[in-house]
């Protein structure tokens, strides 16, 4: 638990290149660039965002206020880092069209959908 999976790793890697085209100060540092992954490690074997469980699952390698900090106080382009990923996710996905939606109304969604509809407009 105190290295981030190998696919991980990759994926932050990639996406450290993605954000130095958008913008080349955005770019992670190689601390941070460790913490996110061992963070999305942690994210996917403790299926949740909790601090508490991320302390637990690195067996107290490292502590609430340490895991915590990165994300509160670090000068992370977390804006940069949101069109990086999205983009890296179309491009692999070959999707050169369509509408992003992003909604943060904290109401109820299905988990689950049969269809995707799509418009036609370009990114």
């Amino acid at each position: 638990m105190s290295e981030p999976a190998q696919f991980i790793k990759t994926f932050v890697t990639e996406l450290n290149e993605v954000l130095g085209k958008l913008k080349s100060n955005a770019k992670l540092t190689e601390i941070q660039s460790d913490w996110l992954g061992l963070c999305l490690t942690r994210i996917l074997l403790t299926n949740t965002v909790c601090w508490a469980k991320f302390q637990r699952a690195c067996l107290g390698t490292y502590k609430i206020a340490a895991l915590s900090w990165m994300f509160r106080d670090a000068k992370i382009a977390w804006d940069y880092m949101l069109m990086a990923s999205v983009t890296m996710v179309l491009e692999q996905h070959g999707i050169t069209e369509g509408v992003l939606v992003l909604d943060e109304s904290d109401r109820a969604r299905s988990k689950r959908t049969k269809r995707l509809y799509t418009r036609s407009s370009s990114f």
